[in-house]
């Protein structure tokens, strides 16, 4: 792990906003630098690299197929991650937030067809 991922997995392992992340996440043959299964959110660290050569559409094809099995990357600067990572953790909080759980919680059967939650 570079050093803004161990900065951040600091606090991420600390499940801010109470959801839990999981580093270097296996997918589809890539690996994640940090996912909330919960929410199906990929967390990438990008470094200065991510900008040159073919990396942008790599980067980009990488997304899309998580998409189709449900996950929404978000692309976070490095260089963000060491100026500010009070916001950046807020800002992860906040993508959780917005993707909500992915299922129902469990607190009884589900409602019969023409019943309302």
């Amino acid at each position: 792990m570079s050093f803004p991922e161990v900065l951040l997995w600091q606090q991420l392992r600390k499940e801010p906003g109470g959801y839990r992340f999981r580093r270097q996440n296996p997918q589809l043959g890539y690996r994640l630098d940090f996912a909330c299964l919960e929410t199906r959110l990929a967390i990438e660290v990008d470094g200065e690299f991510h900008g040159r050569g073919d990396r942008p559409e790599r980067d980009a094809t990488r997304d899309a197929r998580l998409a189709e099995i449900g996950f929404a990357t978000l692309r976070i600067p490095a260089a963000d991650i060491l100026k500010d990572m009070d916001s950046v953790v807020t800002g992860i909080v906040v993508a959780c937030r917005e993707r909500g759980p992915l299922h129902r919680p469990s607190d009884g059967p589900p409602p019969r067809s023409g019943e309302e939650f």
